[in-house]
């Protein structure tokens, strides 16, 4: 496909993912908060029908009094309102972009030379495979430890063995695929289990609960317990996989030697900093402590990944330059761009759009070449075509002495 084209369908794919993503966080956010806010109703009335916990709120000029009925209500309602929608469009929307920008384009954004060598096919193959076996071993662990064992110590174990797992596929997909592919893989996985969970198990399990009310059978509280073990797992995954992908834009992330020991401490401090959030509606209810703790150690993980991450003093070449020399040419920067650049950003091959192989069209993308070389390193992709730090410092001074570099305020 035509890249100008791709490019679009990448736009709008990436707008619509965002769009329906919020709607399904947000509901899913709304939903655990409301839980652990819910207090046992005071009028009697409400206990005789059965509800379990209601809360009052105020928000946009109305009051709402929400109730959960813990197993399900002694009579179906008219009308019930569903929540899978979400979950089922931002997994088809995130598919259909990861298709688009990984998946056609696998042996530049998929494959790295210099970690896996292998065919883009072999790479495609592998990075589908990795989505269905992810949510096969964490289904497994969520039934034979889950169910099998209870509450007593089941809980726990399966966030250890969970845990485990999303560090195994962290080590795995670092090992294969270019260190961008592979963040953001590793994102995809937790997030087809998230929407696995409600095609496989939460919304078949609510429809089960539906069709014994129906048939005046006893309803089986398994149904409600299985989807809201899911449930939890998913608002407890829902900040990792964000940082997973947001993660995978910023190659100083990405490209280290240790990039999946990166992503794991990533998405732990996420972990730790949702559970915070998810303890406090629990103790505030309940008129405890707020257990800060969890948040602080997130944000310690976060800080600790600073300083490991913190760029070593720069060499020679990327220091000040001396006074008197003289500046750097286009013609310079022109050769640098067409031995490392311009095979990607040509007349024939435009990738986002972007041509470099005049000096027209080096001095008209200018900032884009600074930001995506010398800034964020992100450019060539995954260092295909080996820049040294001397040819992005050549481009940092060109760009600085050309007078588009912004200045500091005075």
């Amino acid at each position: 496909m035509d890249t100008y084209l791709l490019d679009w369908a990448s736009l709008l794919l990436r707008w619509a993912h965002v769009v329906v993503a919020i709607a399904w966080i947000g509901a899913s956010f709304y939903f655990v908060f409301l839980d652990n806010n819910l207090v046992p109703p005071a009028d009697p009335r409400l206990k005789e029908q059965g509800v379990g916990g209601e809360l009052w709120a105020v928000h946009g000029g109305g009051f709402y009094n929400p109730q959960k009925y813990p197993v399900a209500p002694k009579t179906l309602p008219g009308h019930l309102h569903w929540f899978y929608w979400e979950s089922y469009a931002t997994w088809l929307t995130g598919f259909a972009l990861f298709s688009v920008t990984y998946l056609v384009n696998a042996g530049s954004f998929l494959v790295d030379r210099s970690v896996h060598v292998w065919s883009p096919g072999a790479a495609v193959a592998a990075a589908l495979a990795l989505l269905v076996l992810f949510w096969f071993a964490y289904d497994l662990i969520c039934r034979w430890v889950g169910e099998t064992r209870g509450a007593v110590g089941g809980d726990a174990l399966v966030g250890v063995l969970v845990f485990g797992c999303v560090v195994g596929a962290a080590w795995l997909s670092c090992q294969l695929f270019a260190g961008r592919a592979a963040f953001l893989l590793v994102g995809a996985m937790m997030a087809t289990a998230m929407s696995a969970n409600v095609l496989v198990w939460i919304i078949p399990g609510q429809r089960k609960v539906i069709a014994q009310m129906k048939a005046g059978e006893p309803v089986d509280a398994l149904h409600g317990q299985r989807a809201k073990q899911r449930s939890v797992h998913n608002t407890y995954f829902t900040l990792p996989v964000l940082v997973a992908m947001l993660g995978n834009h910023y190659g100083w992330l990405t490209q280290g030697r240790h990039n999946w020991a990166v992503l794991v401490l990533l998405m732990a401090a996420g972990a730790l900093i949702r559970h915070s959030f998810v303890a406090r509606h629990k103790a505030l209810v309940q008129g405890r402590r707020v257990p800060w703790e969890y948040a602080a150690g997130g944000t310690v993980l976060l800080l600790g990944l600073a300083v490991w991450l913190a760029p070593p003093p720069a060499p020679p070449s990327a220091r000040p330059v001396a006074a008197g020399a003289p500046p750097v040419t286009l013609a310079q920067v022109q050769a640098v761009v067409e031995a490392r650049c311009v095979m990607c950003h040509n007349a024939q091959v435009q990738q986002k759009n972007v041509a470099l192989h005049t000096p027209e069209l080096l001095q008209r993308h200018a900032l884009a070449v600074y930001q995506q070389a010398v800034v964020l390193k992100l450019m060539p992709l995954n260092d295909a075509t080996q820049i040294s730090a001397d040819e992005r410092a050549l481009i940092r001074r060109w760009f600085e002495e050309s007078g588009a570099a912004p200045r500091p305020a005075p």
